[in-house]
């Protein structure tokens, strides 16, 4: 069973909300896409930034590769 949220509630679903903003402001919002694969590379490099240069608040403003070495 797949239990759906309400639109605009990111209290239902924090990380996923939380993600989607993120991605909205830095790839969506950012560029003009002329096709479906240059979305495609641009979000797989987005996604390497976002795993391994980006700083999370929610890992005390390390990366994730940081977060994960450091365990």
């Amino acid at each position: 069973m797949i239990d759906y949220i309400k639109p605009g509630c990111p209290y239902q679903n924090a990380y996923i909300e939380r993600f989607n903003g993120t991605y909205r402001d830095d790839v969506l919002d950012f560029y003009i896409f002329n096709n479906l694969n240059e979305v495609k590379q641009i979000t797989e490099d987005w996604i390497e930034l976002y795993n391994t240069e980006r700083p999370h608040d929610s890992l005390n403003d390390m990366t994730p590769l940081e977060y994960r070495n450091a365990a």
